[in-house]
């Protein structure tokens, strides 16, 4: 597709895109407020603008390049979404309404690099990145499939790396953040990395108020190495290290992903381990029970001992949470559904 995604130009670019056709630029914040809030993806239907400029923006810009592959409704009310980009690659997005908030799950990348152990998103490799105007085209579409159409929270924690595509990810970020799009707050977007930390040092410099959560699921080098290769070229001592100097550059707390796997990780040990290197810091762990995925032959732990790992952190002054399993019918794991289509 010759044509440029509108989606990828923030208010500024689109202002200044106007302005060399001629236009006035007040007409941006009118096409901003028909996409983002009144959710028309189709300029056809943007009736305050001229029938020229409407029949220009067709010419020269496109709104959705996304194909609706599948959906599937959990029974718990998740939904999670397959889509067909323009070039036929597939990826994936996820619905979790609770209680008083509707969080999207967005994808950063087509497949991913880091070969995690436990995750289904990198059993096909890595594609390629996806464009900032992609990963608000998948908000987009989430927004309109949510409960009364609303997101209240964003979180990079689907298919990719969120920091391997830094800039489209903070670009998007940053579109997403403002008042004239879908104004979700920053400390309502959560980036979750495995732990690539240049991409940590560059965030601590932004001065964003987004949240950050790292992909720990162990408390040693050994069983870490097992299930995250990337501890090996940053093991715990250094990422712990930086996790240190970002809260201490930005003062906010990091959040540590913990999926417990049965007879890996989640011993009563495992937590000794994991209070000792959290000790001191400014942190919250989210215990999550692991989504069973056959192709990475792991399972979650029985709830006693789930709950034995969960007392022993707050014993130690950890802040603990234990994330309710969502999606299990649907097998709303990262990359599943994706892997899934591919392998038919």
């Amino acid at each position: 597709m010759n044509k440029q995604h509108i989606l990828d130009l923030s208010l500024a670019g689109l202002k200044q895109l106007l302005s060399k056709w001629g236009e006035p630029e007040y007409h941006a914040v009118q096409i901003f407020s028909w996409i983002y809030q009144k959710s028309v993806l189709d300029f056809s239907g943007m009736s305050n603008l001229s029938v020229l400029l409407r029949k220009k923006l067709e010419e020269n810009l496109f709104i959705s390049g996304f194909k609706l592959k599948k959906k599937l409704v959990s029974g718990d009310t998740t939904q999670k979404l397959l889509f067909e980009l323009c070039d036929k690659n597939l990826i994936e997005a996820v619905i979790i309404p609770v209680q008083d908030r509707v969080t999207g799950c967005l994808s950063s990348q087509v497949g991913c690099r880091y070969g995690c152990g436990f995750c289904a998103s990198g059993k096909l490799g890595f594609k390629r990145n996806l464009s900032s105007g992609e990963i608000i085209e998948e908000a987009l579409w989430l927004k309109d499939n949510a409960p009364e159409k609303t997101l209240t929270h964003l979180v990079f924690m689907g298919v990719g790396e969120p920091l391997d595509n830094y800039d489209n990810v903070l670009k998007a970020i940053r579109i997403i953040n403002s008042k004239e799009s879908l104004n979700i707050g920053a400390r309502r977007i959560t980036i979750s990395t495995c732990g690539l930390i240049p991409g940590m040092k560059r965030l601590q410099e932004e001065g964003l108020q987004v949240e950050l959560s790292i992909s720990l699921h162990a408390a040693d080098d050994k069983t870490r190495s097992r299930l995250m290769p990337i501890n090996k070229k940053y093991p715990l001592s250094v990422l712990i290290s930086a996790c240190r100097d970002y809260i201490k550059k930005t003062d906010r707390q990091i959040t540590f992903e913990y999926i417990m796997f049965r007879g890996l990780n989640s011993s009563l040990q495992s937590a000794q381990n994991l209070s000792k290197i959290l000790r001191g810091l400014n942190c919250k762990v989210n215990l999550i029970p692991a989504n069973p995925v056959k192709e990475c032959g792991l399972e979650p732990p029985n709830k006693l001992e789930a709950l034995i790992f969960k007392d022993h952190l707050l014993k130690h002054g950890i802040n603990v949470t234990v994330r309710r399993e969502r999606g299990l019918d649907i097998e709303a794991a990262c990359g599943q559904l994706r892997l899934r289509y591919e392998n038919k």
